[in-house]
């Protein structure tokens, strides 16, 4: 991963914007520290794919649905 100062973003533009275009992700920083990354379209799908994948192995589903067993006090409603 590249970094660059926003002012050698602001000065080559086009030269960066090609570089993601070709799959490179690009870190922008201000004063050293990163104030953001560009990256190519898919490649953030491909990421939040994966982290889905990964949430997948660990996350524990249950009934979303159904009422709890607590009971709820509707009476003071405000």
């Amino acid at each position: 991963m590249t970094s660059i100062a926003i002012s050698e973003f602001r000065a080559n533009m086009s030269a960066v914007i090609e570089k993601v275009q070709q799959g490179e992700v690009i870190r922008l920083t201000q004063r050293g520290l990163e104030v953001a990354k560009l990256v190519p379209p898919d490649l953030l799908r491909e990421s939040a794919l994966k982290e889905l994948q990964t949430l997948q192995t660990t996350a524990i589903i249950g009934d979303v649905v159904s009422p709890l067993e607590a009971d709820w006090d509707t009476t003071n409603a405000d």
